[in-house]
């Protein structure tokens, strides 16, 4: 199944020039949505790694999902303040704009490799805050899944730069 094609593109949004690629378009799409869960769960399933984090919010989809199906734990990377709890937090830079992400602390035991899942990498910057949460806590982001990559941003290259393995359902660049 071709994935790309059952994501939208919404020009301007949030603000000129932006091209937001929307994941909505292919969660509402039953068969989209099924063959790309499948996807992961083909990708990952015999992958090393014990616990899948999803980071917030579109990106605790695809994780529960693989995690439900491939029987690991999950764990959520929330905004600032969305969880109780002892946390650690780490600031980042998004393309317009600045937010703090958080995990708990007793999120995964020391140790754990951790498979991140994201809806899109864009220019890596969540990403990267989530990889240092977690090495915060003694655990190592060993692969990042999502299902859009902005290739053009240099994400995921950010991401490889920092020894974490990243696979992408589609890509776009910014004339599609």
């Amino acid at each position: 199944m071709n994935i790309k094609s059952h994501i939208r593109t919404i020009p301007d949004w949030p603000h000129p020039p932006v091209r937001f690629r929307d994941v909505s378009s292919l969660l509402r799409d039953p068969g989209g949505f099924r063959a790309a869960m499948e996807m992961f769960i083909g990708f990952y399933g015999d992958k090393p790694f014990d616990v899948v984090a999803g980071l917030d919010a579109r990106g605790f989809i695809p994780a529960a999902v693989l995690a439900y199906a491939l029987g690991k734990p999950l764990v959520m990377v929330r905004k600032k303040g969305k969880l109780p709890g002892e946390t650690i937090h780490a600031a980042y830079q998004l393309e317009y704009g600045q937010s703090i992400l958080e995990i708990q602390t007793d999120a995964a035991p020391k140790g754990a490799n951790v498979l991140l899942m994201d809806d899109l990498i864009a220019t890596g910057g969540t990403l990267c805050a989530a990889v240092q949460l977690f090495g915060n806590i003694g655990c190592s982001v060993t692969d990042v899944g999502a299902i859009v990559n902005l290739a053009e941003l240099n994400g995921s290259r950010r991401l490889e730069r920092i020894g974490v393995r990243v696979f992408a359902l589609c890509e776009f660049n910014e004339t599609e």
